[in-house]
């Protein structure tokens, strides 16, 4: 079976569902539902829904939004690959 994969390129889709779950699991860790989230950070419960269902067309404006209300911060850090990779890469990371 094919990794999906985001529209940006063939880079497999689970860095933006890691995402998703970091956001989940920090809004349930604050007690705050979908729909307080999506107010206090600006935007709808529905975009909440499909940040953390890991949707890979959230806008970035957004996703940052929801990450400080949650007191998280979008990083970029070298991801963690094999020895055998010619390029290096990155992933999102929330801190």
């Amino acid at each position: 079976m094919t990794p999906k994969t985001t529209p940006i390129g063939n880079e497999p889709a689970e860095p933006i569902a890691g995402i998703g779950r970091q956001i989940r699991a920090r809004r349930k860790a604050l007690r705050l539902t979908q729909v307080e989230l999506g107010l206090l950070a600006g935007c709808g419960k529905r975009f909440v829904v499909d940040l953390e269902a890991g949707k890979p067309t959230v806008r970035l404006d957004k996703l940052v939004d929801v990450a400080a209300v949650l007191g998280l911060e979008p990083t970029l850090a070298p991801m963690r690959r094999g020895a055998m990779d010619e390029a290096p890469a990155t992933e999102c990371l929330l801190a």
